[in-house]
């Protein structure tokens, strides 16, 4: 599998952030991002992983009724970076 340029991976990683924005303040699961980014589920969470890193996205551990993710991984877009992005629109 070819290696895909960082600036490939930069714009991905634009569309994920602006996907949650539009959805923001719910959070979205790994899966239902990379439907809509058009990406396998792995590849985007490894972009989500270095987003977090890069403190641009949250994981959401808890479900609505206060239980623990087990499997699932829920993401929103970071508070800085919500307020970061709706300063640039």
């Amino acid at each position: 599998m070819p290696s895909i340029s960082k600036k490939k991976r930069n714009k991905i990683s634009e569309q994920i952030l602006s996907y949650l924005y539009n959805t923001s303040p719910e959070a979205s699961f790994t899966v239902k991002i990379a439907e809509e980014i058009i990406r396998d589920e792995e590849f985007t969470k490894s972009l989500l992983e270095e987003l977090e890193k890069s403190k641009l996205v949250t994981k959401v551990t808890k479900g609505p009724n206060g239980q623990d993710y087990q499997r699932w991984e829920r993401w929103r877009m970071s508070n800085a970076a919500f307020e970061a992005y709706k300063n640039l629109r």
